[in-house]
């Protein structure tokens, strides 16, 4: 009997192992930090293992529910306590192995990890739960609504309403939003190379550089002050991607510390007359960020 009971547990831990990734990989995407992801995917293993598999007939579907459940949970408790650090500049991105769609797989494909996790910390945690357990992971409504305690209906508006926040207008983007984007695109390739003449032919003679820390705001003007900067900022241009920020052209990548900060770029015939760059978490989460090209 005892030793029936112990294959019992061993098969389930060795189960339980299998879901992992996809769990970790959910719960980053929730709550923006690996730790945190791990201790989530740890709670439900302790659930697990307290209650045993005999009822439960779909497991990967009750440990997705359990996650989720504990990331809701985080996710409140950070807006009560005000706790509201921005995700952690990580090199690797635990993928799904299962998107919902082809567009949600290119998306991740295409490394916009750190941009995606910046503009769902805009969201409320409900939305956010939607669109990351729908959108990205496929999972149906009707087990999605058992998680957020809504019914299927009112669960499939969440995942919309998040959607049209990340994403943006379904519609291509006009003409006016690519040119900006060419020259955005334009500037972070002279950057990342540290061409100087590049950036300056790029900057308008009177740029003004501001930069928004909180407590700390930080003037420089003069393309050439500017661009002498800009060189500095290679490694966000490496590792940024580009995003709408209301119908201006931004990037998002690590700032000095590991933290994500935010670019705005004011571009006019063609020359970037203003560089904004936001660190603060607060001043992050004002912006109107979503997805370029999505």
């Amino acid at each position: 009997m005892e030793d029936r009971v112990k294959d019992e547990d061993r098969l389930l831990a060795c189960r339980f192992e299998e879901e992992r990734p996809r769990l970790v990989a959910v719960a980053y995407r929730m709550l923006g930090s690996t730790a945190e992801a791990e201790d989530a995917v740890q709670e439900a293993w302790l659930r697990l293992a307290a209650a045993g598999s005999g009822e439960i007939r779909n497991l990967g579907g009750w440990l997705t529910t359990v996650v989720g459940r504990v990331c809701l949970d985080e996710l409140r408790s950070r807006r009560s306590k005000r706790e509201r650090a921005l995700p952690e500049v990580a090199g690797d991105v635990p993928a799904p192995p299962d998107a919902a769609d082809p567009e949600a797989a290119a998306l991740l494909a295409d490394s916009v990890g750190l941009a995606l996790l910046v503009i769902l910390e805009t969201l409320d945690p409900a939305e956010r739960l939607a669109f990351v357990l729908h959108d990205l992971f496929g999972v149906p409504f009707d087990q999605l609504a058992g998680i957020v305690d809504r019914s299927p209906a009112a669960a499939r508006q969440l995942a919309s309403r998040a959607r049209r926040r990340v994403r943006g207008n379904p519609e291509p983007p006009s003409g006016e939003i690519a040119a900006r984007r060419g020259v955005a695109e334009a500037f972070a390739a002279a950057a990342r190379e540290g061409d100087f003449e590049a950036l300056v032919t790029l900057l308008d003679p009177d740029i003004t550089l501001r930069t928004h820390g909180g407590d700390i705001d930080l003037i420089v003007r003069g393309a050439a002050t500017v661009a002498g900067r800009a060189i500095t900022f290679s490694s966000m241009a490496r590792s940024g991607h580009l995003v709408r920020v209301g119908d201006k052209i931004g990037a998002i990548g690590g700032a000095a510390g590991g933290s994500p900060s935010v670019m705005v770029f004011t571009i006019e015939d063609e020359r970037i007359t203003a560089l904004d760059t936001f660190t603060d978490p607060d001043l992050i989460r004002g912006l109107d960020l979503m997805l370029l090209g999505i």
